[in-house]
């Protein structure tokens, strides 16, 4: 297990990388998410022979900071563009993409820009546009103090309560500004751009991500694959750990038509 650092434009990007497979794995978090706290048990649980986990703290999260991070409209492809520099930087050409939440919406983003590097995309709890009901609900849960102590906590511990309470609030706006300023569209206008395979998983239960928009990606990325979990919530690969790291790695290890 290598734990390092790179040099990325302004950014010190805090990374690891774990396993010795030849199929390199850039692993995307979500919002404010770091290595550890989305990550864990996919880095605990891909078969380490067959896949290498490269997974990063994106710039201004986690321990890629400072500086701290703002939030333009652009901002999704700001971090799409440092995914590219970065693989770049650590020298490796060709690569698959696990994203999750705005980490799913960056490895969108980079796969329809950079389709020779993208090997497949694995993405999940994400979306390429906002809807005008989920404006409402970011800002139902603007205030940490909404939020459950269980989900809470891991993100006091990496950044400080008074930090992530101020980080949180500056992406909701970054956000609900997007929204109006791009009328809700995060980057649907790239999905046919996609073209390498890709894997879409869903939780129907997510509170955070309405089902319209993992059937709109499976619609709009040609040749998409779309799997389920009915009770599944936001954090999927969590919550079914084994499942969804057995069904990514099959999706992962399937020759490319």
């Amino acid at each position: 297990m290598l734990k390092a650092k790179v040099k990325i434009k302004n950014w010190e990007i805090n990374y690891l990388k774990v396993g010795n497979g030849p199929h390199n794995l850039l692993c995307l978090p979500g919002a404010l998410g770091t290595i550890w706290t989305d990550f864990k048990p996919q880095i605990e649980g891909i078969n380490r022979e067959k896949f290498t986990l490269i997974v990063w703290d994106p710039p201004g999260f986690g321990k890629s900071r400072p500086p701290e991070k703002d939030f333009p409209p652009d901002f999704y492809e700001k971090d799409a563009d440092y995914a590219f520099e970065f693989m770049k930087a650590l020298n490796i050409p060709k690569y698959s993409m696990l994203g999750w939440s705005d980490g799913g919406i960056t490895g969108m983003i980079a796969a329809a820009k950079y389709p020779d590097v993208v090997n497949k995309l694995v993405v999940w709890g994400c979306n390429s546009y906002i809807l005008p009901q989920e404006v409402d609900m970011y800002d139902k849960v603007k205030n940490i103090d909404s939020w459950s102590k269980r989900m809470r906590e891991p993100m006091i511990a990496v950044y400080g309560e008074e930090l992530f309470r101020k980080y949180w609030a500056a992406w909701i706006v970054g956000v609900v500004n997007l929204f109006h300023e791009r009328n809700g569209d995060i980057c649907s206008r790239m999905l046919q751009d996609i073209k390498c395979p890709t894997y879409i998983l869903y939780g129907q239960k997510d509170p955070m991500v309405a089902s319209v928009h993992a059937s709109h990606l499976h619609t709009h990325i040609v040749g998409s694959k779309l799997h389920l979990y009915p009770d599944g919530k936001h954090n999927i690969h969590i919550a079914y750990a084994d499942d969804f790291n057995k069904k990514v790695e099959d999706f992962l290890s399937q020759p490319s038509s």
